[in-house]
């Protein structure tokens, strides 16, 4: 996320973004998305995360993120903040660069329309935001995003947009968060893993290649 961090009601730190962006509404990529249903693959140095986007509960966030995935913008980039029991939080593309002392306030430089439906529950996939004081529309960055690690009421009344769920791949979820040094408290800053927790590559695929197909009485797909 960019921006100040925002303490949660649930007293974790909210998924934020650290610097303003310039508006953008994201329609223009809501209008190019069509066809088949679609999922993001994200290929990490812990095994594969596969993430089934809400097309129809978050639109234009849903195809902003297809959007820069074919555009490989979440190539090379890590999981830059990693909060123990909360989530994991990754989309800069300032950490790319050696310099991580910028991770967590970088973006493609605009914002994306709330679209605020759905509950945060174990592996929820969400847009950071920067926060209400001043981002009152609880507009969502336009790149960065975060992996709920646990069901995190607080930020359904915090009001964060959730486009996608992990279909596949909790269990490197949870590797990456397994990063955090033990026995160390981070606070709400998190623990940032550096290229450990690297996105080597970003892809979609039809949906239809990772859901179960149907089964008939007789068992007959």
């Amino acid at each position: 996320m960019a921006g100040a961090a925002q303490a949660a009601p649930d007293s974790a730190a909210a998924p934020g973004t650290k610097a303003a962006s310039r508006p953008r509404a994201g329609a223009r990529a809501a209008r190019r998305a069509g066809g088949p249903a679609q999922v993001a693959v994200l290929e990490t140095a812990q095994g594969k995360v596969v993430i089934k986007l809400f097309d129809k509960d978050a639109p234009k966030t849903a195809a902003n993120f297809k959007r820069l995935v074919q555009e490989k913008f979440y190539d090379g980039t890590y999981f830059h903040r990693l909060i123990a029991g909360f989530m994991i939080q990754g989309g800069d593309p300032n950490t790319k660069n050696s310099d991580p002392s910028d991770d967590g306030i970088g973006g493609p430089g605009y914002t994306v329309t709330a679209e605020i439906k759905l509950p945060h529950r174990r592996g929820s996939v969400a847009t950071a935001r920067q926060g209400d004081d001043v981002n009152p529309k609880k507009d969502s960055s336009g790149s960065q995003f975060f992996i709920d690690l646990a069901p995190q009421p607080g930020l359904d009344r915090g009001g964060y947009t959730v486009f996608g769920e992990v279909l596949s791949g909790m269990d490197v979820v949870d590797k990456i968060a397994g990063l955090i040094p033990s026995g160390k408290n981070f606070g709400n800053a998190g623990y940032n893993p550096g290229k450990a927790a690297l996105i080597t590559r970003a892809y979609l695929e039809p949906l239809s290649r990772w859901e179960k197909p149907a089964v008939d009485s007789a068992g007959i797909k």
